[in-house]
């Protein structure tokens, strides 16, 4: 594939602005979640938690937005971070555990994933001074 580092910049940085406008919003919404699908939130430090841990993903999308080349390992553990929800939404449904909505949120971070590896393959390594040449004489 073609060295592309915009390509990545767009991605990742596109990934960011959707999960921080889907995440935020969560801090004020554990009791209206929990009477709309219920029961209530009863471990709200899983709920916060959860959120925290998202939104600070998001903060780390930027970031390899800002540089993709020079960041470009942090691409595969984003994958994982977009795998963990995505397919744990796939099985939960399976099991009738989630709703529609819910696995919505996570097929858009299944989309994301291959967005990312994509990503990664048409981002080009960063050069590294010595690697892959002969020591000096």
């Amino acid at each position: 594939m073609a060295d592309n580092p915009a390509f990545a910049r767009r991605v990742f940085r596109w990934a960011a602005i959707y999960g921080i406008l889907a995440l935020a919003p969560g801090y004020f919404l554990e009791t209206r979640i929990g009477s709309s699908q219920p029961p209530p939130i009863t471990h709200p430090e899983y709920f916060y938690g959860f959120i925290g841990i998202a939104l600070a993903w998001q903060v780390v999308f930027l970031v390899i937005a800002r540089d993709p080349v020079r960041f470009r390992p942090l691409m595969l553990p984003a994958v994982l971070e977009k795998l963990a929800f995505g397919g744990a939404s796939l099985v939960l449904f399976a099991l009738q555990r989630i709703g529609g909505p819910v696995l919505a949120g996570g097929l858009i971070d299944l989309g994301l994933a291959v967005a990312f590896v994509l990503a990664y393959m048409k981002c080009p390594e960063a050069a590294q001074p010595g690697r892959g040449a002969l020591p000096p004489v």
